[in-house]
């Protein structure tokens, strides 16, 4: 089973989204997965991602994909889900019959799921975490800096990303209404007859 993730701007995100993506596969059984990360064409951000026709092409550029997953930020935007859910009914023209296409927003941003992944500190709020729009500012490198990383954005995105995928279930637990809801879906859609062995 081939994989794709599509992020609004791969530079950092990839090293929090491929890691759980992959524990996520092992968790449902399917540790064969191949999970990949869309570099061409690169996206200019969410305007570009939740762009129905930029998504197609990727879509139709990659045949070979069996599950694509559009991970963008929410950015406290609520209608972002409705965007998604656009994209997906767009890409049921192009998609083969035995492949899907799945958005997910994080909320707010891709970070609090690494986040999720670590021990906070208690004077830290989960629901304020949740809520905040500014997450890499308020809260993902002030711990990656309480946890001794240097001060190096690619380190801190492998680091916290590798650490969180290995913490998959409690990710799923905390964020629920994002990755819990994608991993619901993915499980859904490989109990269809066509992906059963």
């Amino acid at each position: 089973m081939n994989v794709l993730i599509i992020l609004e701007d791969f530079t950092y995100d990839q090293h929090i989204l491929k890691p759980l993506v992959q524990a996520m596969f092992r968790a449902l059984g399917k540790a064969r997965a191949r999970v990949a990360v869309c570099f061409e064409p690169q996206l200019g951000g969410v305007e570009q991602a939740l762009g129905a026709t930029q998504i197609m092409e990727i879509v139709d550029q990659y045949p070979m994909v069996d599950l694509f997953l559009l991970c963008v930020d929410r950015d406290g935007k609520p209608g972002r889900r409705a965007a998604l859910d656009k994209i997906e009914a767009a890409a049921q023209d192009t998609l083969r019959t035995d492949a899907a296409l799945f958005g997910e927003n994080a909320w707010q941003e891709i970070e609090v799921w690494a986040l999720a992944g670590h021990d906070l500190p208690p004077e830290w709020s989960w629901r304020a975490i949740r809520e905040e729009v500014a997450v890499k500012e308020r809260y993902f490198f002030p711990l990656a800096q309480r946890n001794g990383l240097p001060d190096d954005a690619l380190l801190v995105y492998k680091t916290m990303g590798q650490a969180a995928a290995r913490r998959y279930p409690r990710v799923r637990q905390l964020c629920s209404e994002d990755v819990g809801n994608l991993r619901n879906r993915i499980e859904n859609w490989l109990n269809q007859p066509a992906h059963l062995p």
